[in-house]
């Protein structure tokens, strides 16, 4: 039985990174009706910002020269660490129990939102492999940054989460679905790419519910 976790970073509440993984979530779970279902709401509920704690727990994972996340809880000392394991465990367990990860995310500022950026820093552990799970990562973006876009060089958010994806976990079957031009819904002077951008939605929202089929 696959299990999917499914995280939502927009701080708006309707939004278009939102609804796309929506079509994502709902259509895998139609075709996967035993599987597991996790949410966390990033946004609504954000995730602190690591401290010094976490990053002798770090530490600690370094000096045992292993990859086994199950010694994590061992490694446990001071009222600090407690503290910061406490913020952990509960990210982690999700995390570990997941067979997809599937991430909803606008871009800011040309990256992600620092509210994924805090779910990614508490999870993540020296030398860590996530093994055999996926990530799908539905996004919007404000402008065009598909390649051949005079922007493109600009996309710090698929890169960055691409990189991190296999630089840490050694994940490399990561599919992202971009939706473009997100700003033509409110920028007059973007008004004439409405209808690039109408386009980009409807097809990210049935690639969506395709590669769900898939996952």
């Amino acid at each position: 039985m696959s299990t999917l976790l499914h995280l939502d970073a927009s701080a708006r509440r309707t939004s278009i990174s939102r609804e796309v993984s929506a079509a994502f979530a709902d259509a895998w779970r139609a075709e996967n009706p035993e599987g597991g279902y996790l949410y966390r709401d990033l946004a609504a509920n954000p995730v602190p910002f690591i401290g010094e704690a976490w990053t002798e727990l770090c530490d600690a994972v370094l000096a045992l020269d292993s990859t086994d996340l199950d010694r994590l809880p061992e490694l446990v000392r001071t009222p600090a660490q407690v503290e910061a394991w406490a913020i952990v465990a509960p990210l982690l367990a999700e995390l570990l129990a997941a067979d997809v990860i599937l991430i909803g995310t606008p871009m800011y500022n040309y990256s992600i939102p620092a509210s994924l950026k805090a779910w990614l820093d508490q999870i993540t552990f020296p030398r860590m492999s996530l093994g055999h799970r996926r990530f799908v990562v539905t996004t919007a973006r404000g402008g065009a940054y598909s390649p051949g876009a005079p922007k493109a060089a600009f996309d710090y958010q698929e890169r960055f989460l691409r990189d991190f994806f296999a630089g840490h976990f050694a994940v490399h079957d990561n599919v992202f679905v971009n939706v473009e031009l997100a700003n033509s819904r409110q920028d007059p002077l973007m008004a004439t790419r409405r209808g690039e951008h109408d386009a980009s939605y409807a097809a990210a929202i049935d690639t969506a519910r395709n590669l769900a089929k898939e996952y």
